[in-house]
């Protein structure tokens, strides 16, 4: 019998699970495709509901895996996608937001993600944001790869403070957020979403996690991902393309680390002490 997903609301009450399910790199390969699905419905029958994905992924590839993966059961789903700096001006994020919503086979969005900065002023994206609201293609808007110098920005401009969450670059190895970044977006009731919070697998070799793993009698993946559970106000979206891994995934959140496996992790995983680079994959 599995714990409850805890759940976290963005602005206007909306909850989601802390724990979703990425897409990277899916949608590259045929051979893949089949397995990459099951993951998915896997996933979303076990309650990792929260799908993140982007027109960027196998160029629409893995836009295009969720759809399937979606079919007959779209309701059950949070669809998260990402328009690429390059298209983000006013004409060019709606242009980009109706060929994801042909790739996803659905009629919306329910959180549209500007990838990361580019050239286009903040506030044409933004403009262009709130009309694909208006226009109830997407039910709400944020970024991804934003430091606060970025969010302060971001929320200057008109309608800017609508932004709805900021994914970045977070886990165990990579803690820099947790300074002023998390502590910024948790003041102003900003989810964070986590993504790599496995860091592309390294974390799975690393010796001090295996010890603590099998205290749990668990993997390192899923003390890695109970980690973040601990976490205030951060959803964490690793991504796989096996159905065995995506529970695997879910059977994390049955892990409760106790204070002294924590302060074993800060030990052999330093918070930071100074203000830190944004770290981005």
């Amino acid at each position: 019998m599995h714990d409850p997903i805890p759940t976290l609301a963005f602005r206007g009450g909306r909850k989601v699970p802390v724990l979703g399910q990425g897409t990277w790199r899916m949608g590259e390969n045929r051979v893949t495709a089949a397995a990459e699905i099951r993951s998915l419905q896997i996933g979303l029958d076990l309650g990792m509901t929260l799908i993140d994905t982007a027109e960027m992924y196998g160029d629409g590839g893995a836009e295009r895996i969720v759809g399937e993966a979606l079919r007959g059961r779209r309701d059950e789903a949070f669809v998260v996608s990402k328009v690429l700096p390059a298209n983000a001006s006013r004409s060019g994020t709606i242009a980009a937001c109706e060929r994801s919503l042909e790739n996803l086979g659905t009629d919306r969005i329910d959180l549209y993600l500007l990838h990361w900065r580019g050239g286009y002023p903040l506030a044409d994206t933004v403009a262009a944001f709130e009309a694909l609201k208006k226009a109830g293609k997407i039910l709400a808007w944020g970024v991804s790869n934003f430091d606060v110098g970025d969010m302060e920005e971001l929320i200057a401009v008109p309608e800017g403070g609508h932004v709805a969450t900021n994914q970045v670059l977070y886990n165990l190895s990579r803690r820099g957020i947790e300074y002023d970044l998390l502590p910024w977006c948790r003041d102003r009731h900003l989810p964070v979403m986590a993504y790599s919070p496995l860091d592309e697998g390294r974390l799975l070799h690393n010796a001090d996690l295996i010890h603590i793993a099998k205290a749990h009698q668990a993997t390192p993946a899923q003390v890695a991902l109970a980690f973040l559970k601990t976490r205030s106000g951060v959803i964490s979206i690793p991504k796989t393309g096996s159905a065995e891994r995506a529970r695997e995934n879910r059977d994390a959140m049955d892990i409760h680390l106790t204070a002294e496996n924590l302060t074993e992790l800060d030990r052999f995983f330093p918070p930071p002490r100074r203000k830190m680079r944004l770290e981005v994959i």
